[in-house]
């Protein structure tokens, strides 16, 4: 920790921001006198009704009507609801233009570059609503996708949005397995796919996985397939039951949409647990929650306004693009990127945002890493004048990698590290614009979150380690679990560890800024000796060393105890020898504790991850115990499971 932030606003910045007008609008609304952001913060959690009415004016939510009443049964969690008497849409609040401003900018790698217009944005979802009509699709249906992250994926999604239905994706990289767990859940009637794409470089068609898919997944009775690589139609003649995008919209007309208004607490989309230990949990996300959950982040913590040029490398099967998607609620551009990062170069992210004007640049916290692990520097290379904010999720953001941000990228630029959950489809804490940018800490809260942090009896701490929870409701807590009549399983997720509290399975700390910092997974949490220590502050250490390109770490049960075991994945040539080793060993020590120094440390070729780039320690401690890994679909590399199995160092 360090006295002196990496960033603070500039007076102009904060008199720009919405944060700023938002204070002004509660302050004459409700007679107060809020000042800066923690003001905010408190006037959110404590007046809910007020803060959550007063967002739905601000943004200018569409709706057929919002009702008398804001927050119903508040003391429940689960149970309490917002705007229990509102109908509305949630795409309807997403086309917000319809002039000849980009809506959608998109890049394929280094082989598909394209644009989509508002107009054509308002068009196509028009024609896709009517096809998707004319198929029989209505309110409550379940249409799935397999699709990349591009222009049609988005299109097809406010489609189904617009009529009711309810949308559920997986990226392409899915394998037939993966799909099958998720999408057999909830027995969709219509399937979107793409004939092909492209990582690394390579083109990887969906055919033949698409087809046994299909051959499982007996509630669909109509398949679209997306042209993306130009094979289309050959792919649609050879699926049952399908037909190109093209062909689908073909007979339908691009006049105004009848935009079916709904309850607020309507199913919108079903998102999914990774899966990693089962069969994933179908969560069910409502249309108004989400809708209000992600104008607050957007516009008020993120600051995103309709000048704005909005990314997020994410792909469809995680709950980033869900929350990308919402961003045009705000008026803003959203740049979209489908494929490796690194292809052809580490260069290819930051050529797309000085190309096109990024001014919010989101990624994961994995990425910096690997950038700032080329030893290559950004701001050498590229302008980047535009760059104002870069958010950073996924898993925890090393202090390092804030160090990098600044030196490396760009010194004016307000970092968001956030940090929340496909539970919430939301943050629980990350950035805002009214506060300077510590080394290693997430600023603090969102708005609306009452964020705290519980030891073991349900105690208040601060400046120690404990679970993160959130004391009170909050718009996009989920409707439901699917196949959960009694909402037991839910209940067990969230509500089991604290009565009425929702306990969100992360290891944090609250520090002397009012910040946050992450230590990780609490089920994935090492108990060396009875002491909790979060692997997000091993990692921190190891990653620092030049020869680690990433690690693991997992408790073994041993001698009547627990004892911390490292993996190592190393740079192509290095050793991992005893000089590594006792170099790993002492930035361990001194850069966290002696408690923190694992007992082993191993190297191995490759480290598992989930489809959405999370390392899965909970899958390592399995393989590691001899115990079987449930669903290993869930993971983009189940193959590398096998380099844990049965290893002889870890007998002695």
């Amino acid at each position: 920790m360090t006295d002196r932030p990496l960033w603070t606003p500039s007076a102009a910045r904060m008199a720009e921001a919405n944060l700023t007008r938002f204070v002004a609008a509660a302050n004459a609304r409700h007679g107060l006198r809020l000042t800066g952001f923690r003001d905010t913060l408190r006037f959110s959690v404590e007046q809910p009704e007020a803060f959550w009415s007063l967002l739905w004016d601000f943004c200018g939510v569409r709706a057929e009507t919002r009702g008398s009443r804001v927050l119903v049964d508040e003391g429940k969690m689960p149970g309490a609801r917002f705007f229990p008497d509102a109908r509305l849409n949630y795409a309807e609040n997403l086309l917000v233009k319809s002039d000849d401003s980009d809506a959608l900018v998109f890049r394929g790698e280094d082989k598909v570059a394209r644009r989509m217009s508002w107009r054509e944005l308002n068009a196509r979802v028009a024609q896709m609503h009517r096809a998707l009509a004319a198929a029989g699709i209505g309110p409550g249906d379940r249409v799935c996708a397999v699709v990349p992250n591009m222009p049609e994926s988005i299109v097809s999604f406010l489609a189904v949005a617009s009529l009711g239905a309810i949308w559920s994706s997986c990226s392409p990289d899915f394998g037939e397995r993966g799909i099958l767990d998720r999408f057999g859940q909830i027995e969709p009637r219509l399937l979107i796919t793409c004939d092909a794409y492209f990582y690394a470089g390579k083109t990887i068609r969906m055919a033949e996985k698409i087809g046994n898919v299909l051959k499982e997944l007996k509630s669909v009775t109509q398949a679209v397939v997306i042209d993306y690589t130009g094979e289309a139609e050959s792919v649609a003649a050879a699926l049952p039951g399908a037909v190109s995008f093209q062909a689908f919209l073909a007979d339908h007309d691009e006049g105004p949409i009848a935009f079916a208004q709904l309850p607020f607490d309507h199913p919108l989309y079903i998102l999914y647990s990774s899966g990693t230990t089962g069969i994933p949990k179908c969560i069910v996300h409502r249309a108004g929650g989400i809708l209000l959950k992600h104008l607050s982040e957007h516009v008020l913590n993120t600051d995103t306004k309709a000048s704005d040029r909005l990314f997020y490398f994410s792909t469809c099967g995680w709950m980033m693009w869900n929350w990308l998607v919402t961003g045009l609620a705000t008026g803003a551009t959203l740049l979209l990127y489908d494929g490796s990062p690194f292809h052809p170069s580490e260069r290819m992210l930051f050529d797309f945002a000085d190309a096109e004007g990024m001014t919010i640049f989101g990624t994961s916290a994995k990425y910096i890493d690997a950038v700032k692990k080329t030893g290559w520097q950004p701001k050498l290379t590229h302008r980047l004048p535009a760059l104002r904010s870069m958010l950073s999720t996924g898993s925890p953001l090393s202090a390092e990698s804030f160090d990098f941000v600044y030196s490396g990228i760009k010194a004016d630029l307000h970092l968001g590290s956030i940090s929340g959950g496909t539970d919430i489809c939301g943050c629980f804490v990350g950035g805002n614009p009214f506060e300077p940018v510590w080394r290693g800490e997430i600023q603090g809260p969102m708005l609306g979150m009452a964020v705290d942090v519980y030891d073991e009896a349900g105690r208040p701490l601060r400046n120690v380690k404990g679970e993160l929870v959130c004391v009170k409701p909050f718009p996009s807590m989920p409707v439901m679990f699917w196949n959960d009549p009694d909402g037991s399983k839910y209940h067990n997720a969230y509500f089991a560890r604290f009565d009425n509290i929702w306990c969100h399975g992360d290891f944090a700390e609250i520090t002397d800024h009012d910040g946050m910092i992450i230590h990780g997974r609490s089920d994935a949490t090492l108990n060396p000796g009875g002491v909790r220590i979060g692997t997000a502050e091993i990692y921190a250490q190891v990653e620092q060393i030049p020869d680690v390109v990433e690690a693991i770490a997992v408790g073994q049960d041993f001698d009547n105890d627990v004892r911390v075991i490292l993996f190592v994945r190393l740079r192509q040539g290095a050793v991992l020898d005893d000089a590594l080793i006792a170099a790993i060993r002492k930035k361990i020590r001194d850069g966290a504790s002696p408690r923190h120094v694992p007992a082993k440390i191993l190297a191995v070729a490759d480290i598992p991850r989930t489809k959405s780039g999370k390392i899965t320690e909970l899958a390592v401690r399995d393989v590691v115990h001899g115990r079987e890994v449930k669903n290993k679909e869930a993971l983009a590399n189940p193959e590398a499971l096998d380099l844990f199995r049965d290893l002889p160092a870890l007998r002695s």
